[in-house]
């Protein structure tokens, strides 16, 4: 992973650019404090808990791991999320300056999850694969300081580009095509308070959970206009919460107001994660 150090370092977009177009990640050490994400690690704890109670309050993404969408405004910290300036400037960057914010959620892979089979975590369309254009972004916080026996995420740079055909509903690569993925694959080991960002489309993988401990991450979606992933997510705002926000906050939201929020019903599922693990 391409790491910007924000004390040395400024944000261009050039070596923003570079990084998603090339191996498709990038991260920032030290975005937040171990404090804040303290308090966001324990807010995903309380609204895990509930939606393990309640029906269709997640997706599974295989063996003991499970997503789970949420309301921005459940979590402390939401306005600091979104405007960090690193995040604006990668948003701003890649996608443009006209950006949504279409997802909000986290993924917790538990104590015997298992390798996950190598995958994207959508179809690429024409736009990426004609116009050579990425659309869509997914940041990602961890709430814990991740060790190698919790399942670290895998990455295999630069496969945001490869070729679909022969996936497996344009999202499942052939698994002879895994040694390909495995030769190239990078192991991420966040600590507290760094976040990365990644094309979905790269391929990926969770790895298998040896240890004790869940390792929870917040999830951040964000498009270009007219990329259309918000069709995937309810991402709902009571309209006190919205009227509360910046306006330079508002602006960057594609969110369905509503008086009183609704209990999301997990709809992005990810079907070949639950075919089998790897």
């Amino acid at each position: 992973m391409t790491t910007l150090d924000r004390t040395t370092t400024q944000y261009d977009p050039a070596a923003i650019m570079g990084a998603i177009y090339g191996d498709g990640i990038t991260g920032l050490k030290g975005a937040f404090s171990r404090e804040w994400i303290a308090r966001m690690g324990e807010d995903i704890d309380v609204l895990y808990r509930a939606a393990l109670q309640r029906p269709g309050g997640t997706v599974g993404r295989g063996t003991n791991r499970h997503y789970v969408e949420i309301h921005p405004e459940d979590i402390r910290g939401f306005v600091d999320l979104v405007s960090h300036p690193w995040m604006v400037a990668v948003c701003t960057a890649v996608l443009g300056p006209d950006y949504r914010i279409v997802e909000i959620g986290f993924d917790v892979p538990n104590p015997g999850a298992k390798d996950q089979p190598w995958h994207r975590d959508f179809r690429a369309t024409d736009e990426t694969l004609v116009n050579r254009r990425l659309n869509s972004l997914a940041f990602n916080l961890t709430t814990v300081d991740v060790e190698e026996d919790m399942g670290p995420f895998e990455i295999a740079p630069g496969t945001q580009w490869d070729d679909p055909s022969s996936y497996d509903h344009g999202m499942f690569p052939p698994t002879t095509l895994y040694e390909r993925y495995s030769s190239l694959a990078q192991r991420k080991t966040p600590k507290m308070g760094d976040v990365s960002v990644r094309s979905a489309l790269t391929i990926h993988r969770g790895t298998a959970n040896t240890s004790q401990k869940a390792r929870p991450v917040l999830v951040l979606g964000v498009d270009a206009p007219g990329a259309g992933h918000d069709q995937m997510h309810d991402f709902q705002m009571t309209r006190a919460f919205y009227a509360s926000l910046p306006t330079e906050v508002q602006e960057h939201l594609l969110v369905r107001l509503v008086d009183t929020l609704e209990p999301v019903v997990q709809g992005h599922t990810i079907e070949g994660l639950m075919m089998g693990d790897a």
